[in-house]
């Protein structure tokens, strides 16, 4: 049997405590306690435990952007003479010296890149496949356990991803990669159930906010993706405190450019409104057919036979072979200038010149169509790096297509109704999120990720209005499946009052402890071993975890009972893992809760000479201390 940790000065009882000790506990009950003048415990606990998600996500997103941008620029760049259009705020590297334009290779690498990525997830991490978004709001809703490989795995897998060309974006795959940061701190520091679940938020919130640089709007967006109908409240704070940390170290690494850099003012007119709701009727069915199409290459890649590494590679292959044949058209008909103008990558380049314009762009109706040929091309170019299995976000090919569209319409607009003030870059903004926050349904962040990005507020009311629109529109549909209603649907119900009928520095009767009734088990082991051990169990509802250090952690059942059945073979143990808490034998009821407290979870062991002699936990502990009834 692995040896209990000695005990500390906190397991003792309170009269051994040396007087630093008791010092320290009237300080914490001064300013940290329910009745302090001032209420520091957020800042001394939940803040400080988001702004260190922040640090490290944001470390990692600033990481994931260079890394990405750097080997894109090397591959696309040097290996196969293409260079696609940039938005102004991804231009930190400098461009490469002109080299000879490869068709042939540049058809080859998504493949090559899709390839790279179904091995290493396949390998490593099957659920750090695909988009990144969905995998973190599952992740959420079942219990809040990722693996901590997903950070490398998807990170790796990404890049090379998205810099062979692949159609997707990078906010995804930081999106999962955040939910990671947030998880394993959570897990390492002394963190309740609660807590834990906001910290996966608020690393989610982080990881938008290194690579998109909307540091508001990214927060919004972590708690409101979650839910079709709703927002996480609890975790706004430490989203935005979290946000706001990652964006820091950003900005200070490359500087405070948004993303499409400066861009114009957009004056609203209250005549174009009519306008406006129109286009959001046109950009809904643009969401409707690309969610769809993802659906279904999704559905055809699950049918393909043969190594699921392999899906990946193919559907390279046919967004490859699109996109090269794009790049030579546009070269053919536009010019040189014009051949990055298409689907490789992210997107935003395509983006920036639909908002401000570019030199190669035609003129008249024929930009109208070029514009809409490159939205239905750059959907199916996205569901088919996506739908495959390719570690590519789709964020990012969400907010290109809603701006083609929207652009295409302010153009068409214009033409057909004679008046020039109508600015087709003001309904590309309106269009990018536009389709986004009515597919994502996430109305509210988009509306402030899109100012965040144009600036500026002029476009507000437009905004509201299409937002507002699609969100109605669109509520059969959502770019996330693992998105649930409400809070209501997931919540549980609270606990009872705690209305004590004795002191809690009365000692804990051992005869109050719940039996062992499974013993320590090891951390290497996977969650489908748990669970069929847990079978078992009767009222221990917690799991001791030994290591070759002895005890080393905690498992609560509950949560490993919420993971999804076919992650169970692939997560650790440790990856649900908490911290080892333990009582001494003879603890106080006092100590008994300030353990569960701390430690976050429903039952502790109750140790003496290295022994686990049974658990105790809130269950034993209100039927402990609260009033009995009298007798009738």
């Amino acid at each position: 049997m692995p040896t209990a940790p000695p005990r500390s000065d906190e397991d003792r009882a309170p009269a051994s405590r040396p007087a630093s000790r008791r010092i320290q506990a009237l300080w914490n009950v001064a300013l940290l306690g329910e009745e302090a003048p001032i209420d520091l415990r957020i800042v001394g606990r939940t803040l400080l435990q988001a702004g260190a998600v922040g640090v490290v996500a944001g470390a990692m997103g600033a990481a994931f952007f260079a890394s990405l941008e750097l080997v894109q620029r090397t591959l696309l760049g040097g290996v196969a003479g293409f260079e696609p259009v940039r938005a102004h705020g991804e231009t930190f590297v400098p461009p490469l010296a002109p080299e000879a334009f490869r068709p042939w290779l540049l058809a080859l690498l998504p493949a090559i890149g899709g390839l790279a990525s179904g091995l290493l997830t396949w390998r490593f991490a099957p659920e750090a496949s695909g988009g990144g978004g969905n995998a973190a709001i599952e992740a959420y809703h079942h219990g809040g356990v990722m693996r901590r490989r997903v950070i490398p795995v998807k990170g790796l897998a990404a890049v090379i991803a998205l810099s062979s060309g692949g159609s997707g974006g990078r906010e995804g795959p930081t999106m999962q990669i955040g939910a990671a940061v947030g998880a394993a701190v959570g897990r390492l520091l002394p963190t309740s159930r609660a807590e834990r679940r906001v910290l996966l938020v608020a690393g989610i919130a982080a990881g938008i906010s290194a690579v998109f640089r909307t540091p508001l709007g990214a927060a919004l967006l972590a708690t409101e993706m979650l839910y079709r109908d709703d927002f996480e409240s609890e975790a706004l704070v430490p989203a935005v405190f979290a946000s706001v940390v990652s964006y820091s170290i950003v900005i200070a690494l490359f500087g405070e450019t948004t993303l499409f850099g400066q861009l114009p003012r957009f004056g609203f007119r209250p005549g174009h409104l009519p306008l406006y709701g129109a286009v959001a009727i046109a950009v809904s069915l643009a969401a409707v057919a690309f969610v769809r199409l993802l659906r279904a290459v999704q559905g055809v890649a699950r049918r393909i036979p043969g190594p699921v590494w392999l899906r990946p590679a193919l559907g390279g292959l046919a967004m490859g072979v699109l996109g090269t044949a794009l790049a030579l058209w546009m070269a053919r008909a536009h010019g040189d200038a014009a051949r990055g103008f298409g689907v490789f990558g992210g997107g935003y380049g395509v983006l920036q010149a639909a908002i401000t314009g570019a030199d190669w762009l035609p003129a008249g109706a024929s930009v109208v169509g070029l514009l809409l040929l490159v939205a239905v091309l750059k959907m199916i170019a996205s569901a088919l790096t996506i739908g495959s299995g390719a570690a590519a976000g789709d964020f990012a090919p969400s907010l290109v297509i809603g701006g083609l569209v929207g652009s295409a319409f302010g153009h068409a607009a214009r033409l057909s109704l004679g008046d020039p003030t109508i600015d087709p870059g003001a309904f590309a903004l309106v269009g990018m999120g536009t389709l986004y926050g009515g597919l994502a349904h996430a109305p509210l962040s988009a509306l402030v990720l899109v100012a965040e990005l144009a600036g500026s507020y002029d476009l507000l009311v437009p905004m509201m209005l299409a937002i507002g629109i699609a969100y109605v529109a669109l509520r059969r549909y959502s770019l996330y499946p693992a998105q649930v209603a409400s809070r209501s649907a997931t919540q549980r119900p609270g606990r009872a009052p705690a209305l004590v009928s004795e002191p809690l520095g009365a000692p804990a009767p051992s005869g109050s402890a719940v039996p062992a009734e499974l013993p320590p088990f090891r951390e290497n082991a996977t969650l489908a071993e748990l669970v069929d051990a847990a079978r078992t169990a009767g009222r221990q509802r917690v799991v001791a975890i030994a290591g070759a250090g002895g005890l080393r952690g905690l498992v609560e059942l509950e949560v490993v009972l919420q993971v999804p059945a076919t992650e169970l073979a692939w997560l650790k143990v440790s990856d649900a893992m908490v911290p080892f808490a333990a009582v001494p034998a003879d603890a106080t009821w006092g100590e008994v809760a300030l353990v569960l407290e701390r430690s976050g979870i429903s039952q502790v062991p109750v140790v003496r000479g290295g022994e686990i002699l049974g658990w105790i936990g809130d269950r034993e502990l209100r039927q402990a201390i609260l009033p009995r009834p009298p007798p009738s």
